[in-house]
């Protein structure tokens, strides 16, 4: 992996109809800390972890409630360069949600459907480069998952975009194939094609990691949340959790085998 933070997960942003209620939630469930960032024409609600924000909630825009896209979270991939990272996506079959628009004193960002549909976001700041390529900590997103159409085609996209690289590819059973993918030493996420009985259009998933996902599971359900699959084992004795927040945003939960 070279030095650049290109292809870097670096920020994370919950669309949601009651920002209150979101982040009494999931200060709960992750236990995250809270921010507020007044640069803007309102203030800005950041989520931290360890101190550090990782991201933001904000109320879903009308005009993609007019769409009935519902909640849900966007994550950010960092670019030094979004103008042209934006004409190689629309050169590799990409789409152009939202153009380069600036965030003073920040940065810059734009969102981005891939060829399959799934929606991404780059940024591009100002000083220095968001994220971090170091392991995941308690309360990190720790996994980036995308359930799509055509794989092959998503692959190409992003590595081709990102500069990801392939790592392992394990057997789900009845010939659906998981391909994993990372920036260095650390793998990010994978991207398999979406069995027929799952719902909805390609997407990502975003994993956050928890101490216990059993314990957290039924946290969620407290809270009024819901759990769509799991707890399950997955290889190497981890946990993982598919939930729903109360407000209807999709997110899982991943917590890592006793060592």
């Amino acid at each position: 992996m070279s030095d650049s933070p290109l292809g870097r997960f670096s920020w994370y942003d919950l669309m949601t109809p009651d920002p209150d209620a979101a982040k009494a939630f999931y200060t709960e469930i992750a236990g995250w800390g809270t921010d507020v960032w007044e640069g803007g024409e309102n203030p800005y609600v950041m989520f931290t972890n360890n101190q550090k924000p990782l991201g933001g909630v904000m109320s879903l825009p009308p005009e993609l409630v007019a769409q009935q896209i519902p909640p849900h979270w966007i994550t950010y991939v960092y670019t030094p360069d979004i103008a042209g990272t934006c004409a190689k996506a629309e050169e590799l079959g990409g789409k152009i949600m939202h153009p380069v628009t600036d965030i003073p004193t920040v940065g810059k960002f734009a969102v981005l459907a891939d060829p399959q549909g799934a929606v991404i976001a780059l940024f591009t700041a100002v000083e220095e480069a968001p994220g971090s390529d170091d392991p995941p900590l308690k309360g990190d997103f720790s996994w980036h998952e995308l359930a799509t159409t055509d794989w092959e085609g998503a692959w190409d996209f992003y590595s081709k975009l990102f500069g990801w690289q392939a790592t392992e590819t394990m057997d789900m059973g009845e010939g659906n194939m998981y391909h994993m993918y990372g920036r260095g030493a650390h793998p990010l996420g994978a991207m398999f094609n979406k069995p027929p009985e799952m719902p909805g259009p390609p997407a990502w998933m975003l994993y956050i990691s928890v101490d216990d996902v059993n314990a957290s599971a039924e946290q969620i359900k407290n809270l009024g949340g819901q759990i769509l699959h799991g707890p399950e084992p997955v290889p190497g004795g981890d946990l993982i959790a598919y939930c729903m927040d109360p407000q209807g945003a999709a997110f899982a939960i991943h917590s890592t085998a006793a060592k």
